[in-house]
């Protein structure tokens, strides 16, 4: 066994439970994603964006948080397994990238940690240009294609 394949297991693994942690905050309940989806969108600069998060997403925000929940889990669970690993590492780069271009931008003292969204954009693009490493359940005979790297 190559040590590489143990450090993208690793890897793999680790940013499985990166998204798990975020995953779980949602895990009671949305509603306090409310203000913090409403602020996001009016301090985002970006045009196009600005005007989609405010016209969409703020009014219809319990569904976005709830999406959010959902993929953030089902990324978390599928990277941890090493189940469909690219694909995961696919919806992961756009779930951070969604936050590296929303939550970003809010300004105050519970957005210290914004590096932690750009961090994300890079693991999970790294993620999905590598194989799974070991251990992944996506790599035994059995497994249907869907579920393989």
């Amino acid at each position: 066994m190559p040590l590489s394949e143990l450090f993208r297991g690793l890897l793999r693994i680790g940013v499985g439970l990166y998204w798990l942690y975020f995953a779980s905050q949602k895990w009671q309940g949305v509603a306090w994603m409310q203000p913090l989806i409403r602020r996001s969108a009016s301090a985002n600069p970006i045009p196009g964006l600005h005007e989609f998060l405010v016209q969409v997403v703020s009014p219809n925000w319990f569904w976005f948080a709830l999406a959010q929940s959902l993929a953030e889990t089902l990324v978390a669970v599928f990277l941890i397994l090493g189940l469909a690993t690219r694909k995961a590492a696919f919806l992961g780069l756009l779930l951070a990238v969604n936050l590296a271009l929303t939550v970003a931008f809010l300004v105050g003292p519970d957005t210290g940690f914004r590096w932690m969204y750009y961090l994300a954009v890079l693991v999970n693009a790294q993620l999905f240009f590598t194989e799974a490493g070991i251990p992944a359940l996506g790599q035994l005979r059995f497994m249907p294609a869907w579920l393989k790297d």
